[in-house]
């Protein structure tokens, strides 16, 4: 149930992130733009760690498996 929220999460940082950058060129704000392209990458390296905990735990368990 975490990783459901924690993707979740991740993806509404993305999608928020890139509504704030898109709103900061719209209005001519470079910092409204600058928050959101930091929001998304925020999101998207939660997402990439999160993928790399998954790959780790499957690399681990098959590996146990075989013993």
């Amino acid at each position: 149930m975490s990783d459901l929220k924690n993707k979740v999460e991740n993806t509404k940082d993305k999608v928020i992130g890139k509504t704030k950058e898109g709103a900061g060129r719209a209005t001519g704000s470079q910092e409204m733009e600058l928050k959101g392209k930091l929001q998304y990458q925020k999101g998207d390296l939660k997402d990439k760690a999160g993928n790399t905990k998954e790959k780790i735990a499957e690399k681990v368990n098959d590996t146990l498996d075989k013993k």
